[in-house]
């Protein structure tokens, strides 16, 4: 019985919500109406925008109180109101179809609002009367339910009248698309350009030096072949470098290794290599080339490289000493996580490093998290969908 008191209390607490909400909604159509009426006579049509703002606050409020009573989250779906001048913004009020749905919303909330209020205040006199009887001869409740029952048909409402559309779901996926493309496009010319540069100052210089040096051991071989020895082991030096920055190109292409070891055996022998302290820990994924559990090849790339730059950033900017990576591999995705102990303050804006991270992450419809405030800790996180 205390149980379902308790209930009951939170879903009047949500309904009686609801009714203010109600009431603040009959304010704001009043509003609405002189807005328009205002932007139809061009006088005070800046007025427009500010009050679909304020219908955009309400609207957030409510899908944030649906979300917490259901635990189902309620996405927003609405054109941003902050770009361009007057007649643009009043232009983009007028064609969202996400703007009338809060209409709707708006002059539903009115109605259902005040109404589920009132009959769940109308219940509780006979809930008290009626449960408190089946309460003292033991048996369950049957008032009290209907008032949580109210506050969830409250709820069903306002989540059908406030989710996207269908066709502002798809428009906002096209979006969303468009950016990850053209930010896998710029990641990719990106890319392309390092590996230029690298092969252009420092295997293909190396090659030249290389040449030049075997053009003198010849020169040297027809009038002196014992001053020949020192130029050709000066050859062989200058060849083992540029097999080295040539070995090196390729990695930053794919590395061997991933192929080799999967990502764990990779990560592990990225962390290795990177001169911190770095304690590497792995969940559902094994080492080997041949394991079942490994995920997609793209994936695998897009994870390490992550690991790579959240670790080669951590040793040469944040003065860190110690790190640790996490690799969680799901039915779905795969987690990466690395935390630093540094000083903290990475930006984006400020390097091409960690944007290339986001672009590589996006282009497979992934996710990136980064938290580095001044002092410290940086944790960087990515979540990549392998389904």
């Amino acid at each position: 019985m205390r149980q379902a008191l308790r209930k009951a209390g939170l879903a009047t607490l949500h309904l009686l919500t609801g009714a203010a909400l109600g009431l603040v909604c009959y304010v704001t159509i009043g509003l609405m109406l002189f807005a328009v009426a205002a932007t139809v006579v061009v006088v005070g049509a800046g007025m427009l925008p500010e009050a679909v703002r304020l219908l955009h606050l309400l609207a957030g409020f409510e899908r944030r109180r649906t979300g917490a009573w259901t635990g189902v989250t309620v996405e927003a779906a609405h054109l941003p109101l902050d770009r361009g001048r007057l007649a643009e913004r009043v232009r983009t009020v007028a064609t969202d179809p996400g703007t009338y749905r809060e209409l709707g919303w708006l002059c539903a909330q009115l109605l259902y609002g005040l109404l589920l209020c009132y009959l769940a205040l109308v219940l509780w006199p006979l809930a008290l009367l009626v449960d408190g009887a089946l309460g003292l001869l033991g048996r369950r409740p049957a008032v009290l339910p209907l008032i949580v029952a109210l506050a969830s048909l409250e709820a069903s409402f306002s989540h059908a009248l406030l989710r996207p559309s269908p066709s502002a779901r798809l428009a906002d996926r096209v979006a969303q698309l468009s950016a990850t493309r053209a930010g896998a496009v710029a990641a990719h010319g990106d890319e392309l350009r390092r590996i230029e540069r690298d092969l252009h100052d420092g295997t293909q210089a190396r090659l030249v030096a290389l040449s030049m040096r075997l053009g003198l051991a010849l020169r040297a071989y027809d009038r002196d072949q014992g001053n020949v020895r020192p130029l050709l082991d000066e050859a062989r030096r200058q060849a083992e470098e540029a097999l080295t920055e040539l070995r090196h190109v390729v990695r930053g292409i794919h590395p061997p290794v991933l192929s080799d070891r999967g990502l764990a055996g990779a990560v592990r022998a990225l962390a290795a290599d990177s001169g911190l302290e770095v304690r590497v820990t792995v969940e559902g994924l094994a080492d080997g080339a041949e394991d079942r559990s490994r995920a997609p090849a793209p994936v695998e790339a897009a994870a390490y490289f992550v690991v790579a730059e959240a670790l080669t950033n951590a040793a040469k900017h944040s003065g860190a000493a110690r790190a640790v990576v996490e690799l969680v591999r799901t039915e779905g995705q795969v987690r990466v996580r690395i935390r630093d102990d540094g000083a903290g303050g990475a930006d984006e804006s400020r390097g091409t490093g960690l944007l290339g991270v986001r672009r590589r992450v996006a282009a497979l419809d992934g996710a990136v998290r980064l938290s580095s405030p001044p002092g410290g800790p940086t944790e960087l996180e990515a979540l990549l969908p392998c389904a």
